[in-house]
């Protein structure tokens, strides 16, 4: 699947990226991938039930892959350990 029908969850609000993926299905788009790390994963998880329940009844969750990456700070010798999230949105 292309990558330009993924959805990176940041800090904005969970009705900026409601909109992001709705336009993405709106364009033609028949899966769309949130994806998020870290303290953005229940964002992530909002904009999936925000979207099935209030906007487009006829999308289905897919597919949910969790993990975890490594990721290396600036200020810290050792590297971090950070939970990720991809949740396949599908119509």
């Amino acid at each position: 699947m292309p990558e330009s029908n993924s959805v990176l969850i940041g800090r904005k609000p969970v009705m900026n990226y409601v909109l992001a993926c709705i336009t993405l299905f709106h364009g033609g788009a028949k899966e769309i991938n949130i994806k998020a790390r870290g303290r953005a994963i229940s964002r992530a998880v909002d904009v999936a039930e925000i979207i099935r329940r209030k906007f487009l009844s006829d999308v289905k969750v897919g597919n949910i892959d969790i993990g975890t990456e490594q990721v290396q700070s600036s200020n810290r010798n050792a590297p971090t350990n950070v939970s990720t999230i991809e949740i396949t949105l599908v119509r």
